[in-house]
């Protein structure tokens, strides 16, 4: 059966809560079948599954497990490719956000970042990509990085740094798939409001202020971006990084008390 006689699939990595949620979901809406990664949120996890069957007719299948481990991303592949069949697309979005000025860094807690914020992707990306080039599959893989790859914040040296590795990491990438007619490419949030409704939290409403389109973002922002670039629309964009975070970062730090950020 080929891709386009049957449902397109997708694995989404830290889909129980946030953005990856608003991206499991979107899928969904598309007519995606999923497979969900978390690390330890079965309840959310769940929540998630259950809402994609009841609201979408769709299936879901949840694997839990710690990325940071250094088989778990080709497990959590092998599962996806059992549960669904095929996978059409990958969303990397599983990440653990970390700040800590240089004097203050230990050994142990930048290696974890680093195992969950690159090493996990590049493993999960390896596996599915296998998976396509060896089924024929003309699949997409998104990674989802930071607006921090691109502006420099305080302590945030190891967080920002490696999402910026794993932003031109996605380009070498894409030109190593681009002959299977895998595309490769990058969504960038910033600021996002990922847990509280942005419209009634307080600290989001002071933050939205000072973002040139007037608010913060949502998890269906960044969400309605991966759907697009997975889809047929964006068949001729790879090795890209779509930045939303409405101007965020395009007069420099806004959200710095006191800076010279935007202003109307």
């Amino acid at each position: 059966m080929g891709q386009s006689e049957r449902n397109r699939t997708a694995l989404v990595t830290g889909a129980s809560t946030g953005i990856g949620r608003g991206i499991a979901l979107a899928l969904a809406s598309r007519g995606y079948d999923l497979a969900i990664g978390h690390y330890d949120e079965p309840a959310e996890a769940g929540e998630v599954a259950e809402r994609i069957k009841l609201d979408y007719g769709r299936a879901c299948h949840v694997f839990q497990g710690d990325l940071a481990e250094p088989h778990m991303p080709g497990k959590l592949a092998a599962f996806a490719v059992e549960a669904l069949g095929d996978v059409d697309v990958l969303v990397n979005n599983a990440g653990l956000v970390r700040f800590k000025a240089i004097t203050e860094l230990d050994a142990a807690e930048m290696d974890r970042v680093y195992s969950i914020n690159f090493r996990a992707p590049m493993l999960t990306m390896q596996a599915i990509s296998k998976h396509m080039v060896e089924r024929r599959l003309k699949g997409a893989i998104i990674n989802i990085t930071s607006s921090r790859a691109e502006r420099a914040y305080p302590s945030d040296a190891v967080y920002g740094g490696l999402k910026a590795a794993l932003m031109r990491a996605a380009q070498s990438i894409a030109l190593d798939l681009a002959p299977h007619g895998i595309r490769v490419n990058c969504v960038a949030p910033g600021a996002t409001a990922v847990r509280g409704d942005p419209r009634s939290l307080a600290g989001y409403k002071v933050l939205g202020g000072k973002i040139p389109l007037s608010r913060i973002g949502t998890p269906e922002d960044i969400a309605s971006a991966v759907a697009w670039l997975a889809a047929e629309e964006a068949s001729y964009i790879t090795g890209t990084t779509i930045r939303v975070d409405g101007g965020l970062i395009l007069p420099g730090m806004p959200e710095s008390s006191g800076g010279a950020g935007w202003s109307k």
